[in-house]
C-alpha cells in the first residue's frame, strides 16, 4: 500500500491572521474556512504546488505552549524554495520574518537561510542553482 504525504498543520494564536501572513508570504491560497464543533478555527491552505497547509487554533478548554522557531528534536521546520533567493528573503523580513540563521552558500551554489514566522515557525529558504 503506497503512503503519500498529506498536510503540514500549524497550530497559531490567531489562525486567520496566521494564514494570511502565508498568502502573503508564500502565494498561499485559503481554500476553507470553518470553526469546528471544537471551538477552534480550522483553515485550510494550499500552496502554489498544491500541499495543503493546515492552519488551526486552540480547542476549547486547551492551553497550548509557545512553539520553537529554535532547533529542537522532533519537527524542526519546513523549506520553501525560491528562484529570487535575496529579494524573497528580504520580502520575509519585511513581513516581520526574523532572521535567525543564514544566508549560507554551499560550495554547490545552494543558498539557504532559516527564518522565524508568526506563532515560533522555522521555516528554511532555499535556491537551487540552475545545472
Amino acid at each position: 500500500m503506497p503512503i503519500k504525504f498529506h498536510h503540514v498543520h500549524l497550530k497559531a494564536r490567531d489562525p486567520e491572521k496566521t494564514a494570511a501572513w502565508y498568502e502573503q508570504a508564500f502565494g498561499f491560497k485559503v481554500a476553507e474556512k470553518t470553526t469546528r464543533p471544537t471551538g477552534d478555527v480550522f483553515v485550510i491552505c494550499q500552496t502554489t504546488d498544491g500541499t495543503t497547509m493546515v492552519i488551526s487554533g486552540e480547542k476549547n478548554g486547551e492551553a497550548l505552549a509557545r512553539g520553537s522557531a529554535g532547533t529542537h528534536f522532533g519537527l524542526e521546520h519546513f523549506a520553501m524554495a525560491t528562484d529570487d533567493f535575496d529579494g524573497d528573503l528580504a520580502r520575509l523580513q519585511s513581513l516581520g520574518g526574523l532572521l535567525l540563521d543564514g544566508p549560507t552558500t554551499t560550495a554547490a551554489g545552494i543558498r539557504f537561510a532559516f527564518i522565524q514566522a508568526p506563532d515560533d515557525v522555522r521555516i528554511e529558504l532555499m535556491f537551487f542553482p540552475a545545472r
